[in-house]
């Protein structure tokens, strides 16, 4: 099954934040799930983000990010590149759900980008995000 975990789900895996245990449950019950530059983005920045509030050290931040690399290197995710047909369906997205769905940029590039990965299941904490992923049929956990 081609799964997709939005970054609220990498966030939560590597800053062990409150969703940690749950997101470890989806991750063992889906396995191996699309890994592409924007969750490398979006993760760095949270990375910053809590290092800037003092949530976490500057030695703390420079362990996550070690993890995280070391779990590409070991393969846990299925790295690809992003969909560049991802941002045409963000807007597709946008222009048929943006009056029924509450939005942001973000909320669409995501649930678009596994829709154009061929995703069956789409893995999140963001409501929103889960409201269009069930929207568009993706089986959403």
């Amino acid at each position: 099954m081609s799964i997709y975990a939005d970054s609220s789900v990498l966030v939560a895996l590597y800053l062990a934040d409150r969703r940690l245990v749950q997101a470890q449950r989806l991750r063992g019950r889906y396995g191996r799930a699309w890994l592409t530059p924007l969750h490398r983005a979006e993760l760095a920045q949270a990375v910053a983000q809590q290092l800037y509030m003092k949530r976490v050290s500057a030695a703390q931040a420079q362990e996550v990010l070690a993890n995280f690399q070391r779990d590409r290197q070991s393969a846990v995710w299925m790295e690809v590149s992003h969909p560049e047909s991802a941002f045409d369906r963000s807007i597709q997205l946008v222009e048929q759900y943006g009056g029924r769905v509450p939005l942001a940029t973000l909320d669409t590039l995501h649930v678009a980008s596994a829709l154009e990965l061929g995703s069956e299941r789409f893995l999140t904490f963001d409501e929103r995000q889960a409201k269009l992923a069930r929207a568009v049929g993706l089986k959403v956990s």
